[in-house]
């Protein structure tokens, strides 16, 4: 017997939401695959040695970063060393003061990520490294944990605070992402100055791309003895530059923001992985937050930061387990270099990464300043 066409139409309705959930259900296969490689049975990674341990819980805290890659004792001199290791702490202090008072998460990660956006040292703002064409383009972002709002900016290039446009968006406009002259003609209406692009010139980065320019022109020529470099911010180490920070303040909320100036000679409007919600930048207070650093393009082929956090959540993984699922084994199958930082509500710390190093920190309720940069 056959249904008349009220039952019909019916029985499609009510098969409707079983079809929607499996759909829904199909992408978790690979984040279930990854964490199943996680699992202590499996065989270790390569790269597994250089994850870091997770700490004991905390009421509150920060962690940042300030970018990954081939980053080692070798290549790197006692005093530049120091430096960074004092930027960092000084990093981590400006983000702790405001929470120690009782500040949100949101204005510690701000200002944290203020402290590396003014450095040369890192690859964001004043550090920012040069396009193809001889400009400084950056991207940021940020999110609030507790109510999931988001704000983003690609490819501006006179902006002294990325991180700060990219709140401002999230505060005063009804948009998530804004690019190019757009979101600088946004930052005008909101009394942002702009910069001369003198500001962001560092003589060290303007090197940089002139080494990578004359590798592309010499493997152009056919010298194999020169391959360029336009996938590494720092040609001589090799990192991947961006800083981040995650943070927990004391009414338990967790906020997460990203910035960087991209990858030496980039071309054609090239967006990274930290201005995209869910690649390079996430926060949600019943998962995690997590800003991450590495090939942009593995990352947000990945949903990096929020397959770390869909672990956390729905598999009721630990952040140092989500976050070795993804970074050291996902990644690592596919030959993605990078890392992240990520916090849990409960202030659980993980900060894996599969390059040889990578610049970060972390500062608890308890006031104790630690700052690495290598794996061990």
């Amino acid at each position: 017997m056959t249904l008349s066409h009220p039952l019909a139409a019916a029985a499609r309705r009510a098969a409707l939401p079983l079809a929607l959930a499996v759909v829904a259900l199909a992408p978790c296969r690979t984040l279930a695959q990854a964490a199943a490689s996680a699992s202590p049975a499996s065989p270790a990674s390569p790269a597994s040695s250089v994850s870091s341990s997770q700490p004991a819980a905390a009421e509150w805290g920060i962690v940042i970063h300030g970018g990954a890659g081939v980053i080692t004792r070798e290549s790197m001199t006692p005093a530049r060393e120091a430096e960074y290791r004092a930027k960092l702490a000084e990093a981590l202090a400006a983000g702790h003061r405001i929470l120690e008072r009782g500040g949100s998460s949101l204005d510690a990660v701000q200002a944290a990520i203020n402290v590396m956006e003014d450095s040369p040292l890192f690859n964001a703002g004043k550090g920012a490294v040069f396009t193809h064409e001889g400009h400084n383009e950056m991207d940021a972002a940020v999110m609030d944990g507790r109510t999931l709002a988001a704000g983003a900016v690609a490819g501006v290039r006179h902006i002294k605070n990325p991180i700060d446009l990219a709140r401002a968006v999230m505060e005063h406009s009804p948009h998530v992402m804004l690019s190019g002259e757009g979101a600088e003609e946004f930052a005008r209406s909101r009394g942002f100055a702009m910069m001369p692009e003198s500001y962001f010139r560092v003589e060290s980065r303007w090197q940089a791309l002139q080494k990578a320019l004359d590798d592309e022109r010499r493997a152009a020529a056919g010298d194999t003895t020169r391959r360029p470099q336009a996938m590494y911010s720092v040609p001589d180490e090799r990192k991947f530059g961006t800083v981040g920070a995650v943070a927990l303040d004391k009414a338990g909320n967790l906020a997460a923001g990203t910035s960087t100036g991209g990858t030496t000679n980039k071309r054609w409007g090239r967006i990274g992985d930290s201005p995209v919600i869910g690649a390079g930048t996430y926060a949600n207070n019943r998962s995690c937050g997590v800003s991450a650093t590495g090939v942009g393009e593995f990352f947000i082929r990945n949903v990096v930061a929020h397959s770390i956090c869909a672990l956390v959540e729905y598999r009721g993984m630990s952040v140092k387990d989500a976050a070795d699922a993804i970074v050291m084994h996902q990644l690592v199958e596919q030959h993605g270099d990078g890392g992240v930082i990520v916090m849990d509500a409960h202030g659980n710390v993980a900060t894996p990464f599969n390059t040889p190093g990578m610049y970060r920190g972390r500062m608890m309720a308890d006031g104790k300043v630690e700052v690495s940069i290598f794996q061990n």
